[in-house]
């Protein structure tokens, strides 16, 4: 690790690098990522390290994805040697086992991941913790071993006994120029200082943030992605015959020109239509004429058309898109009668358009639980944005 006044991080389950590009923007130096996913890893590394080189990866840990228990194992020693030395660990456990959005379970090995995220912090005693997770994290088990207590509250109690003051919030994107209503559990932990003032400091300094941007705080999801309308013309996907991706039209609002600045090439990546059976768009078509905007549609409108999808949301232009999932069939587009692209995703989630996602688009049946696809790697991120604020006032604060 290079001697550097430039604060320097590590990120744990790292998903496909949303926290890693915030803090790379907000001037941050990262150390080295830790992410089980293949896939996921696949685009963190393409961006961050192979592009950007953003990371001061160490020797001893190879450049490759990686289980947190299997780091912690096998790489003990070196970790240890890294007490007192890092400014700060991001990141928190993958949020599906602790989800609002599906069933909750208590068994779930990844809720014990939780237990390996307090190990590495109590190994190498960073001075900041920034850790990000779904709202259902602040929502107890109801059994009677832990008594229906919230991870949240473990997560916090447990900080504490390590000397850490933490102060957490649960904190709504779409107040941050996020086009997205999207709530999240953000817990801030330091050894010294105030981390109460981390949530007083990013209220007060995100209109000089956002300002300085061009952005106001409150982005629609037509000024987000507009310009990638299918009206403005496609072309078949140099990547599979199959399908036809988008070209960009102009821009049309300070977000687009903001997330387009230093494009990777003419065509947006990663914005490759879905392709549609004609059944599917005359009901896609129905639902964006009959249907209420940003609303799952009515049982009676289910019923007629025989669907047996739990969520189907017709999206409105000109109001924040409701929380993304993983799954990229719960959303229609607001004016074309099919589903958003993952670049259409990646916007919502203020990605920048020269980030490239890599690996497949989606994956299903039992491959789910194993597959992050680039529509999940996007849908499980943290906005970029909203961490890059969090970096500057965090550097702020070291």
């Amino acid at each position: 690790m290079k001697k550097t006044s430039v604060p320097c991080y590590i990120d744990i389950y790292a998903g496909c690098g949303g926290l890693s590009l915030g803090l790379f923007k907000a001037g941050w130096r990262g150390i080295f990522a830790i992410e089980k996913s293949k896939m996921a890893f696949e685009t963190l590394k393409h961006n961050l390290i192979d592009k950007k080189k953003h990371f001061d990866w160490p020797s001893w840990l190879p450049v490759t994805e990686h289980d947190i228990n299997e780091v912690l194992k096998n790489h003990r020693n070196e970790l240890e040697k890294l007490n007192g030395k890092v400014d700060l660990v991001a990141g928190g456990p993958p949020c599906q086992g602790f989800s609002l959005a599906g069933r909750r379970n208590k068994n779930d090995e990844r809720n014990k991941l939780v237990d390996s995220y307090i190990e590495f912090i109590r190994i190498v005693k960073p001075r900041i913790l920034f850790f990000e997770n779904v709202k259902g994290f602040t929502i107890g088990f109801k059994n009677k071993k832990s008594r229906g207590e919230a991870y949240s509250d473990y997560v916090l109690r447990e900080l504490g006994k390590l000397g850490y003051k933490v102060h957490a919030k649960i904190i709504d994107f779409s107040n941050y120029g996020i086009p997205q209503r999207r709530k999240r559990f953000i817990l801030v932990g330091m050894l010294e200082g105030s981390p109460e003032l981390f949530f007083t400091n990013i209220d007060q300094d995100k209109i000089e943030f956002l300002k300085n941007k061009g952005l106001k705080a409150k982005v629609t999801l037509g000024e987000a992605i507009s310009d990638l309308e299918r009206k403005h013309g496609e072309i078949t996907s140099v990547f599979s015959k199959k399908f036809k991706e988008g070209f960009y039209g102009e821009p049309e609002s300070d977000y687009q020109k903001l997330l387009r600045k230093n494009p990777i090439g003419k065509l947006p990546d990663s914005h490759r239509f879905a392709k549609h059976k004609k059944e599917t768009i005359v009901k896609f078509e129905y639902f964006l004429k009959n249907c209420p905007r940003d609303k799952n549609i009515s049982v009676e409108i289910k019923n007629k058309f025989i669907l047996n999808k739990k969520c189907i949301i017709p999206l409105g232009k000109n109001t924040q898109s409701p929380t993304l999932t993983t799954l990229p069939d719960d959303y229609i587009h607001y004016s074309e009668p099919r589903i958003l692209t993952v670049r259409e995703y990646a916007r919502i989630q203020s990605f920048d358009d020269w980030f490239e996602f890599k690996d497949k688009y989606t994956t299903g049946g039992k491959r789910r639980k194993g597959e992050v696809p680039r529509y999940t790697q996007v849908g499980n991120a943290i906005p970029p944005l909203f961490v890059e604020l969090s970096g500057i006032v965090l550097k702020a604060m070291t």
